[in-house]
């Protein structure tokens, strides 16, 4: 089986508070997997360290056969990060923002148009600056970028937020499609209903550490006992 991800008592700080405690992870090439867990049991922390975006202080975090802790700079141009933060450019089109990064990844131009198709992103839209968007239609912009990246490992975080049911219907579509050409995808959602129905399995994170998640568990709407406590100035992760 070759792995996307490989993670062995991986850890990874804010500030002095271990947000990743020990996790161990694998998740196989063309998987989808979901995240599931409380906020602040370091669901988001996962994803940017698989992105390159976090360190790893101590352990192994191997992605697409990157080592993490040496060369973590060295993953980005190949996986998609899609979090609360939608990294587009507020005073650009959404042509614009969308043709950027998809010749950062070494796209087409033609990829992106495609991707804000796929998105159903209306044409009228296109030459808009993205500060002019709704919430909803800046999310399916910021996603259309990820698409267009053709990235080999999608990391997402509350995918479905901000997006009518179309919308997330259509997330859910490119999930399976992606997976099934290849891509895999760790994403991590509160909305366990919709989730789990588009992944193969399904891992909990609590305090900072990763254990297999029973499939017919309850959800999980406690604060994690090993979250931050609010007076250290520690952002919640989702």
């Amino acid at each position: 089986m070759e792995l996307a991800v490989h993670l062995r008592d991986a850890v990874a700080l804010l500030g002095r508070f271990p947000a990743l405690a020990g996790a161990d992870l694998d998740v196989a090439r063309g998987e989808v997997v979901l995240l599931r867990g409380p906020n602040g049991a370091g669901k988001t922390t996962l994803l940017r360290v698989c992105a390159g975006l976090a360190a790893v202080s101590s352990g192994v975090a191997e992605v697409l056969g990157v080592d993490l802790v040496r060369h973590r700079s060295a993953i980005r141009r190949r996986v998609g990060l899609l979090g609360h933060a939608t990294y587009l450019y507020d005073d650009l089109t959404v042509t614009e923002n969308v043709d950027f990064w998809a010749r950062a990844a070494g796209a087409e131009v033609a990829d992106g148009r495609r991707a804000l198709d796929r998105l159903e992103v209306a044409s009228r839209l296109h030459d808009l600056p993205v500060h002019t968007l709704s919430a909803g239609q800046r999310r399916r912009v910021s996603f259309a970028a990820m698409v267009a990246r053709r990235p080999e490992l999608w990391l997402l975080d509350e995918p479905h937020a901000g997006l009518d049911a179309s919308g997330r219907d259509i997330i859910d579509g490119l999930v399976r499609e992606a997976a099934s050409v290849g891509a895999t995808v760790l994403f991590a959602s509160h909305e366990l209903d919709r989730a789990d129905d588009v992944a193969d399995r399904t891992v909990e994170v609590v305090g900072g550490t990763v254990v297999t998640a029973p499939q017919d568990a309850p959800p999980l709407d406690a604060p994690s006992p090993l979250a931050a406590p609010p007076s250290e100035g520690v952002a919640s992760d989702a």
